[in-house]
């Protein structure tokens, strides 16, 4: 059975209320508490939570596929920081300086 294009149109209506719906709930409720010391707070703090669970998680998951090569985990990561640390915490660079080294060291 093929769909008419009516039922095709429909469907693509409803879809894209949808989307633009979620899209803009967000917005629409965080407009009154932009003042807000807790929604500032939140503003500085989450990016750092949220990149520190994904490390520990991404860490974690590489020592259990790989345990024999914790060293090259631990290694990478100290890379990793010391980079953005000391490449005037350039994200770009310090992704990379961590990803090539993680690459090199769990080949070797």
């Amino acid at each position: 059975m093929t769909p008419t294009l009516g039922y095709i149109l429909a469907v693509l209506i409803v879809v894209f209320l949808v989307d633009l719906g979620l899209r803009a709930i967000p917005f629409l409720i965080l407009e009154p508490l932009r003042e807000s010391r807790f929604v500032r707070t939140m503003g500085v703090w989450m990016p750092a939570g949220i990149l520190f669970v994904l490390a520990i998680v991404s860490v974690q998951s590489s020592l259990v596929s790989a345990p024999g090569k914790a060293w090259a985990t631990i290694a990478a990561s100290a890379i990793t920081v010391a980079a953005h640390l000391l490449g005037g915490r350039r994200m770009m660079v310090s992704i990379a300086a961590g990803t090539l080294s993680y690459v090199l060291f769990i080949n070797l």
